[in-house]
């Protein structure tokens, strides 16, 4: 498949074949798969094997075989760009689907071409979050999506940029009849009180005066509940808040388009246009808080954020702007 105007084609990880075979959920005997995937019965019972421990459930019973619990809804990327608005599918030079990755932030990290690309993956192995945080990223059940953009003379700090993609994600989401939906700064998208994603940018230096931006975004689609222990936050899943059932290549491109559109945005007019629209979703604006530095807890009330995307809080009161490199914060239990 062709990409953008740049010439490149798309790089499309085919799932494993065993996999798509299960996809749909129903049962499927040892010979059946054997003969569709033209390999003898021994070496289905091996590729199962190291399909569960990648920590996929396959389930097996006698007379029956095998079969994926509720089946898995495998990424299509015709589908991804489907969803895409024709002047962001344009923008888009190259998109990459991989079935497992360490995370997609890092296979865009080797790419210094100057090309837009956005990196989907079915799994990450060493998925990340804020200040080196595990991102829980089980197979073919949530969005791991990043893109790579070359930002000419931002008119904003950078670090503003995750603030401007929360906003064009939480608009887009809105838009396809999520309720409830808020941001807590600095960047993670709320449904109520339980976080349902995050977004992680990290900036690659500068070429030419250009600025390499890498913006990553997770966002819980179907996590199966039994893969969540690691996750110490409560947490929620989009497919529990959608009018209508939708596919999670759909979510992906809608997502993505939402990306391409923050960066765009703010290349042209900066954070201004997303700090008016910040207020609509401010979980923390009026709301007791904490701010854990180097695990001290200072308790303060937010009053939402600056122009330059710091959050504005109160301490002794005193207003002060703290940034999302200095602290971690959490809304008071008390």
């Amino acid at each position: 498949m062709s990409a953008g105007g740049s010439g490149l084609a798309d790089e499309i990880e085919a799932a494993d074949p065993l996999v798509a075979a299960l996809a749909g959920g129903g049962w499927m005997s040892g010979p059946a798969l054997a003969s569709q995937l033209g390999v003898t019965r021994s070496a289905v019972s091996a590729r199962i094997g190291r399909l569960r421990r990648a920590g996929i459930d396959v389930y097996a019973v006698s007379g029956k075989g095998y079969r994926l619990a509720g089946g898995v809804d495998l990424l299509d990327a015709a589908a991804v760009r489907a969803e895409l608005s024709s002047s962001h599918c344009a923008m888009l030079d190259q998109l990459i689907l991989r079935q497992s990755v360490d995370s997609t932030n890092s296979v865009l990290a080797g790419y210094r071409d100057g090309a837009t690309r956005a990196c989907l993956a079915e799994r990450q192995t060493a998925g990340r979050g804020r200040a080196g945080r595990s991102w829980v990223s089980p197979f073919a059940a949530n969005l791991y999506l990043s893109v790579g953009h070359d930002l000419v003379l931002p008119r904003a700090p950078v670090a503003t940029l995750s603030l401007a993609v929360g906003v064009a994600v939480a608009d887009k989401l809105a838009a396809l009849g999520v309720a409830d939906l808020g941001l807590k700064w600095p960047n993670d998208l709320w449904i109520g009180r339980d976080k349902v994603g995050g977004i992680l940018t990290e900036a690659r230096g500068e070429v030419a005066g250009a600025m390499r931006l890498i913006v990553g975004l997770g966002v819980n689609v179907a996590m199966p509940r039994g893969q969540a222990n690691a996750i110490d936050q409560p947490w929620t899943r989009l497919i529990d808040h959608v009018p209508r059932p939708i596919s999670r290549s759909a979510v992906a491109g809608f997502c993505l388009d939402a990306v391409l559109s923050a960066l765009l945005g703010f290349a042209a007019e900066g954070f201004a246009p997303f700090a008016r629209r910040w207020p609509r979703y401010d979980r923390l604006a009026g709301h007791a808080v904490d701010l854990i530095e180097n695990e001290r807890r200072t308790p303060a009330i937010a009053h939402g954020i600056a122009d330059d995307g710091s959050l504005l809080v109160e301490i002794d009161g005193c207003l002060r702007a703290v940034y999302a490199g200095d602290v971690s914060l959490r809304l008071s239990s008390s």
